[in-house]
């Protein structure tokens, strides 16, 4: 559900550029970007409370009330002089209060009817989530600041090479078996993400140095072609002499330019695939290292906006940054990558050759 919720911050970001009274639109946009998240984390509090619902077979009627009460009681009101303010200071936490808020909603419901009854149980767990919240707020405890103040050191942690490059490894290793990476971990590390490139783009807003590097969209540099920086492999791929391997490449090369490498990954395959799993890992573990010391010294503005990786191949990074040497890195990078690629694809098509003639 947290990738459908951008459909919040997509709405959010329009909403409060048209309602902006003044400023160009880039001024209004980066403004707005900080109060969207708030919308986006409301949004997922739909979405996630009626889907948690239906899959524990519970009313989703009865569990998104109770999530939503549960979630507005939690926010920083003290802290926040309007709607628009209190929109703003949720941040990448609200992402987490949101997930938080319906787990726990549904789980009482579920909790509920498997102790005293359907009819019962429904009213008693949504009476005990609401109820607890209701003391929380009347106790002047925000969850919502709670969990900010818990997420401020993984942010920090979350904004250094280490972290970047291990993310990047669990990442590629995990889609080598054919697990979707970026899908497990998104609920976790997704929204640290966010919140750091939130920050940068509130900094930017203000005319003030952006104070992160690692943020979600500095893995655009990595991953030029999707997971596993796959673009260098698809154009390695495309002189291949197998002609299954070259169709395959062929299929591959369009949703390539867009970060979608699926196709790839099932159709080649790289998933359980020895000859590829190598440099599939290593590649964009190289380019991490390349792209974060860029950006860390200067030669790279650091990403300033979060573009969806969808976006095209060196548009996504222009757009991040709004600088043209973000381009001319990300060529390096499928340079760099192609290098990497070169010998496993050798070998793998010979392999592939010597099955054709037996």
């Amino acid at each position: 559900m947290l990738p459908w919720s951008f459909a919040g911050l997509a709405i959010g970001l329009a909403i409060f550029i048209i309602a902006r009274p003044s400023g160009s639109f880039l001024e209004r946009f980066y403004a707005s970007f900080a109060p969207a998240f708030g919308v986006m984390s409301l949004v997922l509090v739909v979405l996630l409370s009626v889907d948690l619902a239906r899959r524990r077979r519970v009313p989703w009627a009865v569990a998104l009330p109770a999530a939503a009460i549960a979630f507005a009681l939690s926010l920083p009101y003290a802290s926040a002089p309007n709607a628009l303010a209190l929109l703003k200071s949720i941040g990448s936490s609200g992402l987490f209060l949101a997930m938080l808020t319906s787990i726990v909603a549904v789980a009482a419901l579920r909790f509920g009817r498997d102790r005293f009854g359907a009819g019962i149980g429904y009213a008693a767990g949504a009476i005990v989530v609401v109820g607890v919240a209701l003391l929380l707020f009347a106790r002047g405890f925000s969850l919502a600041l709670a969990l900010a103040d818990v997420l401020a050191p993984l942010g920090r942690l979350g904004d250094s090479l280490p972290a970047f490059v291990l993310l990047i490894v669990i990442e590629t290793v995990l889609w080598t078996v054919g697990i979707h990476g970026p899908a497990l971990l998104a609920p976790i590390v997704l929204p640290v993400y966010l919140g750091l490139q939130a920050q940068n783009t509130e900094a930017l807003a203000h005319h003030q140095p952006l104070p992160h590097i690692v943020t979600s969209s500095l893995f655009l540099f990595a991953f030029p072609g999707g997971a596993g920086a796959s673009f260098p492999l698809v154009l390695l791929l495309l002189r291949s002499r197998v002609r299954r391997v070259r169709t395959v490449a062929l299929a591959a090369l369009a949703p390539a330019i867009f970060n979608i490498n699926e196709p790839l990954m099932f159709g080649l395959p790289v998933v359980f695939n020895p000859a590829i799993a190598v440099p599939y890992v290593v590649t964009p573990t190289v380019l991490a290292l390349v792209s974060y010391f860029a950006v860390a010294h200067g030669f790279v503005a650091r990403p300033a906006l979060y573009i969806p990786s969808s976006i095209p191949v060196f548009a996504n990074v222009f757009l991040a940054t709004k600088d043209w040497r973000a381009c001319v890195l990300v060529l390096v990078n499928i340079a760099i990558g192609a290098a990497i690629y070169a010998p496993f694809v050798a070998e793998y098509e010979k392999r592939e050759r010597a099955k054709a003639g037996a």
